[in-house]
């Protein structure tokens, strides 16, 4: 989420500007919080709703139909299914966006902050709850917070099959068994609020308040 918000920001400051205003045909609210690829479909998450382009990015159309809150915190793909965290919880289109349904089964907090997906497991990232995964495209989760000490979760991203997740103030966690277990994996941060990661080949890139940090050993 706040990678994509500084990602864009950067740019809205300098020459590229004018290159990126091409490619907001018909989507009003550029505030992106979020992105997601399916197929030749690109999904926006903004704060005022899900935007479709199947035409990498030169036209969008509103995707929101279901939705019951206009900001769009994290997006995913699991297989057909686009799934959007928002403020109120989790929904799940199966139509490429054409509609949206509620998701929440199991749920103890309804402020969705990030997502990833590991195969058929789909990972959510809480305000205020830790992780909670899914085993059935969203029709219940199961809180997944073994060995966390921080429950707000900014962001997460996978690499080969290991989970990192970020979080305020204590750093990065890893799990190597589709989140039953986590463990601490901050050699070398001196920063704790992680508020993006990427992968990148081997690389693993955290986004600090104090700037980028790069593992290329699982965060060991």
């Amino acid at each position: 989420m706040f990678f994509f918000d500084n990602f864009l920001k950067i740019f809205a400051n300098n020459k590229v500007k004018k290159k990126l205003c091409k490619y907001e045909t018909s989507k009003r609210n550029t505030y992106i919080h979020s992105l997601a690829f399916s197929g030749v479909n690109t999904f926006a998450g903004t704060n005022g709703g899900v935007f479709l382009s199947s035409d990498t990015g030169r036209s969008w159309t509103a995707a929101s139909t279901g939705l019951t809150h206009p900001s769009i915190t994290a997006l995913a793909v699991e297989g057909s299914s686009i799934f959007a965290g928002t403020p109120v919880g989790m929904f799940l289109s199966s139509n490429n966006g054409g509609s949206w349904s509620s998701v929440n089964s199991g749920l103890t907090d309804s402020i969705i902050l990030s997502l990833a997906v590991n195969g058929s497991i789909v990972f959510l990232g809480t305000h205020c709850a830790g992780i909670y995964t899914s085993t059935n495209n969203g029709s219940s989760w199961s809180a997944s917070n073994n060995g966390f000490t921080n429950s707000t979760i900014y962001c997460m991203t996978v690499y080969n099959s290991n989970i990192f997740a970020g979080t305020n103030c204590d750093g990065i966690y890893l799990s190597t068994n589709n989140g039953i277990s986590w463990s601490a994996v901050n050699n070398g941060l001196t920063q704790k609020t992680i508020w993006a990661l990427a992968v990148s080949g081997s690389n693993i890139f955290a986004g600090t308040n104090d700037g980028v940090f790069l593992s290329s050993n699982n965060g060991g």
